[in-house]
């Protein structure tokens, strides 16, 4: 095992690194708020397009295909073009198509909307890694990509909660077009601000321009030459599959769990929203402990432990959550359970960035663009599954089995990943 890098003095300086993960992080929130807006919006867009539940499981699901369809070519794009002009444009592309959802009038352009959407989201997660590969040094980078997630959470409660209000007070149309206007404005203040690399903006000292780059790449790291090779090694197919494994538990809370909360259980939208943001809250919570347990383990000299030891506790805690899940007959038992497993499989998303970081380096884009497009095909899966087992056995229950052993395989995935090689 190559043991991890000493510890380094800081210098003082500057931090605009973290001006740069803070905006990474409102992306980050960004990008949640518009993907899930969508589930707060299902009941009224469902009566008004004549929409059923199974064709909604197409509407959502369809998001995740055309999400991970494009996630190795977003992925090449960011590391061919930068973070700074390539995180702009899919910014401007998932706005318009963000607009064009308030214009939808039945079922088939809703879908087609819902594809092109998520294509055009695909190479946010990709294109953001590579921006903290830039500007963070290795020993912080868990950190920085659990403030990255910790957006994504919160974005997400804050669509399912506080967007469910907007939508009653302005409908579910204006409220699209609101969100459409705000991504918009956020692409244009990046661009004009960020620079793909420290040594490229004003304003940053030299002290910090020398912190950042004076991380020493450790012995293994290095992709090999030739994208085939970079992912189809064992690293790659490991971290693609045990990602699958976390978003196809993950999903439920970006598409069935609202919908589901308010007719199981018979809530009104409000409540049924604030219910179902609750995961949300376990899930941020679970990107900031994760991302300082990996660097904490790391500056201790234990790389691969660093990567392996939250996501295996994640992965666990997800599967014991799930089946507890399943038997829970009242709502508040049921959101506890599915809160746990959400934390447990979010403790596993900062290991698998950092760790496509590590073995791919300057192709970092390309491997977590991979690792994110078999995720997402966990999440289409996940979206038709639940609605299909539902209406097949009359209970929830079955989808929790299924999701608890798929988390099983992502924990036999960890035992046999190696940060410290190259892919």
């Amino acid at each position: 095992m190559h043991p991890a890098p000493a510890a380094q003095p800081r210098l003082a300086g500057t931090h605009v690194r973290w001006r740069v993960v803070a905006f990474l992080f409102a992306f980050s929130f960004l990008t949640i708020v518009d993907r899930v807006a969508i589930s707060a919006a299902q009941g009224d867009m469902a009566r008004e397009l004549g929409i059923s539940n199974i064709a909604f499981g197409f509407v959502f699901g369809v998001f995740a295909l055309g999400y991970a369809v494009f996630q190795v070519p977003a992925g090449g794009a960011a590391d061919r073009f930068g973070p700074r002009a390539f995180l702009a444009w899919i910014v401007l592309m998932w706005s318009l198509f963000t607009g064009l959802t308030g214009l939808a009038a039945g079922a088939a352009m809703l879908i087609v909307i819902r594809f092109l959407f998520g294509g055009a989201e695909a190479g946010i997660y990709p294109t953001a890694t590579i921006a903290i590969y830039n500007w963070v040094p290795r020993r912080g980078r868990g950190a920085a990509q659990g403030i990255l997630f910790i957006g994504s959470r919160l974005g997400a409660a804050f669509g399912l909660s506080v967007v469910s209000f907007v939508m009653a007070r302005f409908g579910w149309r204006v409220s699209f077009w609101i969100l459409a206007g705000c991504g918009l404005a956020l692409a244009a203040v990046w661009y004009a601000w960020f620079r793909d690399r420290p040594e490229e903006k004003l304003g940053v000292s030299p002290g910090e321009i020398e912190y950042i780059q004076r991380d020493p790449a450790p012995p293994a790291s290095g992709a090999p030459a030739g994208w085939s090779k970079l992912l189809l090694s064992p690293n790659a197919l490991l971290l693609m599959f045990q990602y699958f494994a976390s978003n196809f538990t993950f999903f439920l809370a970006f598409s069935w769990l609202l919908p589901y909360l308010r007719s199981h259980y018979h809530l009104g939208a409000a409540e049924a929203g604030a219910y179902a943001s609750i995961p949300l809250y376990f899930g941020a919570f679970a990107h900031w402990s994760s991302g300082m347990m990996v660097d904490w383990i790391y500056r201790r000299g234990h790389w691969r432990a660093s990567r392996m030891a939250p996501a295996l506790a994640g992965f666990a805690l997800g599967t014991v959550s799930l089946l507890a899940a399943a038997n829970m007959p009242t709502v508040i038992g049921a959101v506890l359970c599915f809160s746990l497993a959400t934390l447990g499989v979010d403790l596993t998303l900062s290991p698998s960035w950092t760790t496509c970081q590590d073995v791919a380096g300057p192709r970092t884009g390309a491997l977590s663009g991979a690792m994110n497009m078999v995720g997402n095909a966990g999440s289409f899966i996940s979206s038709v599954t639940f609605p299909w087992l539902l209406a097949l056995t009359g209970s929830a229950a079955t989808y929790f089995y299924l999701a608890a052993g798929i988390n099983v395989l992502g924990m036999l995935c960890w035992l046999k990943i190696r940060p410290d090689r190259a892919a």
